[in-house]
């Protein structure tokens, strides 16, 4: 059986040390800070990000690798693993970066035919990791290419994901809300919870009066959609561990969690979420 090499793009935002145990192949996006650039998770890493995020009258951009800078990660892994490698790129969803569509320019920009699959997640953070990881570890197995697709498929599809925002201040910024909303929502102590919606664009799942609340609508959702299955979960946190880590409890003891991550939200996901944040992504086995 021809080798399989996982890809994915830094906005998965897995945990390092898991990306090295598991062989994933990283192409990294861009934030900028007026006229400085770095690479998501490379030149710059998550805590950084935020404190930045807190202190500068910048508000960051995000940008995509390039279609070279991906033809040059497929001919890399073809040129060590041979020809007959079979690659799987899963990249951040179309609806929230041009990353994917680089890619599909990317491929078309290679001077061999490769045996290589370009998948739209439909998401972005830990909610595309959890799929990367898992197609991963299916490679690790000996999984076939078409056992691995339709595993990441059925992820997608089944896939339940929210986000807690904690201030509306980088919503606001980023031209999400208007200045008004986000002084009035403030004020009321306004928690927004969105989630990604089929096609993998954002969207206003509800909103909520404090923290608190936030996480019980969030934990009634997931309970309707999962309440007596096996789950997989993607904890992810802006520069919140402690809430992270409280959150994993309260999972763990309310649902038949059999593989739990907790990882940081970086910057392209962060930049618009804003520090204090935390996400849940759960899927049935």
């Amino acid at each position: 059986m021809s080798p399989i090499v996982i890809v994915t793009d830094s906005a998965s935002d897995i945990d390092p040390a898991l990306i090295t145990e598991l062989g994933i192949e990283i192409v990294p996006l861009k934030v900028s800070f007026g006229a400085e650039t770095f690479l998501d998770g490379i030149t710059m890493r998550s805590t950084e990000f935020f404190e930045r995020l807190r202190s500068s009258d910048v508000f960051p951009r995000t940008s995509q690798p390039s279609p070279v800078e991906f033809s040059q990660k497929f001919q890399d892994i073809s040129d060590k693993h041979g020809a007959d490698v079979c690659i799987i790129a899963i990249l951040l969803s179309s609806q929230l970066s041009g990353t994917y569509q680089s890619a599909v320019i990317g491929k078309g920009m290679l001077e061999q035919e490769l045996d290589l699959t370009i998948i739209d997640s439909k998401k972005g953070a830990m909610f595309e990791g959890l799929l990367v990881v898992e197609a991963a570890k299916m490679a690790r197995a000996g999984r076939s290419k078409q056992q691995i697709l339709d595993e990441v498929d059925r992820m997608i599809g089944q896939m339940q994901n929210f986000f807690i925002i904690d201030t509306l201040e980088f919503l606001q910024k980023g031209g999400r809300i208007g200045r008004a909303s986000a002084f009035i929502g403030s004020l009321l102590n306004i928690k927004p919870i969105l989630s990604l919606d089929a096609n993998g664009a954002v969207y206003a799942f509800d909103k909520v009066r404090g923290n608190k609340k936030a996480v019980a609508r969030m934990m009634d959702e997931l309970k309707s959609y999962a309440a007596d299955a096996r789950v997989k979960v993607a904890i992810m946190h802006a520069n919140a561990l402690e809430e992270a880590k409280a959150l994993k409890e309260r999972v763990t003891q309310e649902f038949q969690v059999i593989e739990t991550y907790i990882s940081e939200i970086g910057p392209v996901i962060g930049a618009h979420i804003g520090p204090g944040g935390i996400a849940c992504a759960m899927v049935k086995e």
